[in-house]
Parts: C-alpha cells; sequence; structure tokens
C-alpha cells in the first residue's frame, strides 16, 4: 500500500515554516493519541503515520530529501535514499517516543505522573535496547485510590563480568577497519540526475565504530545476559484501560553497552462485581420490591471503599437513576472525581403467597390511573441525570 503524502498528513503546504509543521502536527497528535483513544486501531495507526510525517518533515536534511524524491529518498537501493535511515520499521513505540521527546505529554502534570519524557537515541555507544510492553490489570478501587505494583520481569540485562561491553576483563575493543571507527560507509552513485551520496550502518560494526577481537565469555560478546528484574510502577488515581505508564531504561539491556530500553506498562481494568464504570462515573444497579418503590424506603448502598444511604421517594420508578455525587473515579490530573449512579430496577416477585396474592387483587381494584408511555433508553436518562 502505497503511504499518504506527508504535508497531506499534516495538513500543510509544502512551503511551510517549522512553527506551523510543529502545531499541525500537535493537533493531529492529540486527537489521534492512544491515551485519548483506547482500544482504537484506526486512531493508532493515524497517530503513528503523523508522527512519522513530522519527524521527517522537521529535519531539514530529510525534509530536502523527501521534497526532491518523495517516499523514495527513504528506500533501500535508490539512489539518494537514505536506507535504514528511514522509517520502515516505525512503530507505536517510536511514535510515542517522538511524541514525548518534543512534547512531553498532553500536559504540564504528564511527564510527573507518567514518567513521560522518553529518550530517543544512544547515551552510549552500541545499539539500543528494545522496549518491553507488560500488561498491568487493575481494579476498579485500585484505580480510584492509585497503587504501587511491582512487576517480575525477564529481560536482557547487562552482562556483570564484562559491563556490557562484550569484550573480555583486561581486553580492549579495536577500531571498525571497515568504517575506519566513523560507524558508517559512504558509496557514491552516479545516475542521469548527478551523483549521490548513500549513507549506511557499518555492517562489520553495526554503527559502532568498534570490534571486539576478544569476546567476553558469558555473553559471547553481546554484553547481554537473559535475567530477571523486579520494577516498581506507582499508579495515579484516575487511570482508564488503554492508558500507559513508561519506565524508562527497565527494559532490555542494549547490546555492547547501548542505552536500555524502556518498559511500557499497559493498564487493563478488571471486571468488577457490582459497578460498572462510566467515564469517571460508576454505575450501580439497585433492585427494589414494589412496596419500596410505593412507599419509599432509605436503603444503604454500597461504594468503592465504604457505604453511603440513599433515600428512594415514594413513588419511584424502575429505571429511575439517582445521582450521589463525589463518588466515583478521580479525575486523572485534575482535581475533583466522578459521581456514584445508582439505577433503580423494581424487582417483581414471580411467586406470591395465597395472601398475598388476595391483597394484590384488592390494590388492583382501587387503582384508577394507567402507567404512563415512555421510550427514553436508559444512556438518554443517564444524560439527563448528569446534565449533558
Amino acid at each position: 500500500m502505497s503511504k499518504r503524502d506527508y504535508y497531506e498528513i499534516l495538513g500543510v503546504s509544502q512551503g511551510s515554516s517549522t512553527e506551523e509543521l510543529k502545531k499541525a502536527y500537535r493537533k493531529l497528535a492529540l486527537k489521534y493519541h492512544p491515551d485519548k483513544n483506547p482500544g482504537d486501531a484506526k486512531a493508532e495507526e493515524r497517530f503513528k503515520e503523523a508522527t512519522e510525517a513530522y519527524e521527517i518533515l522537521k529535519d531539514q536534511g530529510k525534509r530536502q530529501q523527501y521534497d526532491q524524491f518523495g517516499h523514495a529518498a527513504f528506500s533501500q537501493g535508490v539512489p539518494g535514499g537514505a536506507g535504514s535511515a528511514g522509517f520502515g520499521g516505525f512503530d507505536l513505540s517510536d511514535a510515542l517516543r517522538a511524541f514525548m521527546q518534543d512534547f512531553g505529554g498532553f500536559g504540564s502534570d504528564f511527564g510527573d505522573k507518567f514518567g513521560a519524557g522518553v529518550r530517543r537515541g544512544r547515551g552510549r555507544r552500541g545499539q539500543r535496547g528494545q522496549d518491553l510492553q507488560v500488561r498491568l490489570p487493575l481494579t476498579l478501587e485500585e484505580i480510584a485510590s492509585g497503587v504501587s505494583k511491582k512487576i517480575k520481569l525477564n529481560h536482557l540485562k547487562e552482562c556483570e563480568v564484562c559491563k556490557g561491553s562484550g569484550a573480555r576483563p583486561n581486553s580492549t575493543k579495536q577500531r571498525c577497519p571497515t568504517c575506519g571507527g566513523a560507524g558508517e560507509v559512504r558509496q557514491i552513485s552516479r545516475s542521469i540526475l548527478g551523483q549521490f551520496v548513500n549513507v549506511s550502518t557499518c555492517p562489520s560494526c553495526s554503527g559502532e565504530g568498534e570490534i571486539i577481537a576478544d569476546p567476553c565469555d558469558s555473553c559471547s560478546g553481546n554484553g547481554r545476559v537473559r535475567g530477571s528484574s523486579t520494577v516498581t510502577v506507582k499508579v495515579p488515581p484516575g487511570v482508564t484501560g488503554g492508558n500507559y505508564i513508561p519506565i524508562r531504561g527497565a527494559g532490555n539491556a542494549g547490546a555492547r553497552g547501548g542505552q536500555a530500553g524502556d518498559v511500557i506498562v499497559m493498564i487493563e481494568e478488571k471486571e468488577h462485581d457490582l459497578f460498572t464504570r462510566h467515564h469517571d462515573h460508576i454505575v450501580y444497579q439497585l433492585p427494589i420490591s414494589v412496596t419500596q418503590a410505593i412507599l419509599g424506603a432509605e436503603i444503604t448502598i454500597p461504594t468503592l471503599d465504604t457505604t453511603t444511604q440513599l433515600r428512594l421517594p415514594a413513588g419511584t420508578q424502575s429505571d429511575k437513576v439517582f445521582k450521589i455525587s463525589g463518588l466515583g473515579i478521580p479525575h486523572l490530573n485534575s482535581r475533583g472525581r466522578g459521581d456514584l449512579l445508582v439505577k433503580v430496577t423494581v424487582w417483581i416477585p414471580d411467586k406470591l403467597t395465597s395472601e398475598q396474592r388476595r391483597l394484590f387483587k384488592e390494590l388492583a381494584q382501587t387503582e384508577g390511573l394507567k402507567p404512563p408511555r415512555t421510550d427514553r433508553s436508559f444512556f438518554d436518562k443517564l444524560r439527563q441525570t448528569l446534565g449533558v
């Protein structure tokens, strides 16, 4: 499938300034960010697409190549193409990391709450380790209060014998003879358009500029070994399924001293026995008897951490929704919290004693009103209760 034009993706003209590109990208990224569209594969694809376009066009060198050759500028085997410097493997973690680098999340509190600001690139020579993704199921109670969880990881760790260098202790690395220590090789090609220089990662040293003549016995020169670690993730109150929390540097160690990857903790919500979540509100289904509906009653209602009292007025109708303010889920990164919504359902017994049947027959003889007709759905009533 052919890629869309990068300028078309961002909705800008070819002569747009860097500031205009940034403004257009931020608008799209906030609209299609996975946190705002949990489980939406189409929105995720749009987010990755917009980020890839911005990453190319904000770089003047890459932008000039793109303006001249289009997407072919970043394809292998094309004169002037960037080869491995392109975005063929650009995935969601790359897009999230690029977004965090430029904007740091949705607001000033995002980085503090979620450990945002994921670093990109290498802190030391060597290949950056892979990110790890783990899923963290949480109960509504844990989501409402915030929680600290320990997660055990099986991953690649830095070799303790060679300290991640890949070389045997007391030995040294040598400058790569293929690239002379540059980490990249250049190939000059000619075409009818002129002379082009293709720069690619050195195949001998994988871009590190050095080779290991005497590899470590423990890790066979990779600088990493299999192991396990325990990390702690602090979950703020108010998260929802689809939110993620990055833990920087806790992923797979980088080969031969490269920067470690991150752990991306994906939040999942466990199904609750009593409550259903609706945004930051929680909904509780309350069955009541016919007499409670007719005469009214005071009923004890469970909450996420205690109980509360609900006074039912006389004549309460089935499907009536009562709002108890401030007993829902806290708003993420802001003050306040949602409400507890109690939906009443009048329970009708399927078996009656002879005395109960006699009393209901007497009641039926005194009735003079027909029930009103209503076609409103539960969510219509819910919106009316919330005032939306």
